[in-house]
């Protein structure tokens, strides 16, 4: 166990002062009713939360809030924390108990609540530095990928096309990259009379969207 934890800390750049902390965040409650990374969760959760908030803010200084809100529930959501989870293989690390059933949605949920445990006891162990380096450093991708609009500009732009040229806009998908596990898109999209604008995204459907996003700033539509 002790190799194990010396492992995750060098995957997560981190060295608890306190290792009780690091070895109850992998804790799930079906190994021990008592004492387990629930409460960490709980906390983790909420530093997590703290910290995209800040981040958010600093990146978009003049969003509207409502807009900023819907990035940060995609970045804070149970889908992304699976993600990150799976990146630094927290199932290997985990403690779970005979009684825990494994599916894929149970499983996905034990580890998302692991992942925010793991932030609450690098809180608690590091401070709010420690916890916001962590974080930073592991939704960078994501935090880069918030320049997705989360108005549909996919619609928008097909309105303003079809009213102005009475054409569809044109997508083409341009390359698949990264590793099969987190991959990155890329597709190019054009209306008549402008020019191919490429958009990336973590899928065809986030790749478009982007593209359409960029190609109405372009036009100063939004």
């Amino acid at each position: 166990m002790k190799n194990l934890n010396k492992e995750l800390e060098n995957i997560i750049n981190y060295n608890f002062k306190n290792l009780d902390l690091l070895k109850q965040s992998l804790i799930h409650k079906s190994f021990d009713k008592e004492n387990n990374n629930e409460k960490l969760e709980f906390l983790g959760d909420r530093v997590l939360g703290l910290i995209i908030s800040k981040k958010l803010i600093e990146i978009y200084p003049n969003e509207k809030e409502g807009i900023i809100d819907k990035k940060f529930a995609n970045l804070v959501n149970k889908k992304t924390c699976i993600k990150i989870a799976k990146r630094i293989n927290i199932k290997k690390f985990m403690q779970l108990g005979q009684s825990h059933k494994p599916s894929q949605r149970s499983e996905d949920k034990v580890m998302s609540d692991c992942l925010e445990s793991l932030i609450g006891a690098l809180y608690l162990d590091g401070g709010l530095k420690s916890a916001e380096k962590f974080i930073l450093s592991f939704w960078k991708k994501h935090l880069d990928n918030s320049i997705l609009p989360f108005i549909d500009a996919k619609t928008r732009l097909q309105e303003h096309s079809l009213k102005r040229f009475k054409e569809l806009p044109k997508y083409t998908f341009y390359k698949k990259t990264g590793p099969e596990h987190s991959p990155f898109f890329k597709t190019d999209v054009q209306i008549p009379n402008s020019k191919k604008i490429i958009g990336i995204g973590s899928s065809k459907k986030n790749a478009q969207q982007n593209a359409a996003h960029k190609l109405l700033k372009s036009l100063k539509i939004i």
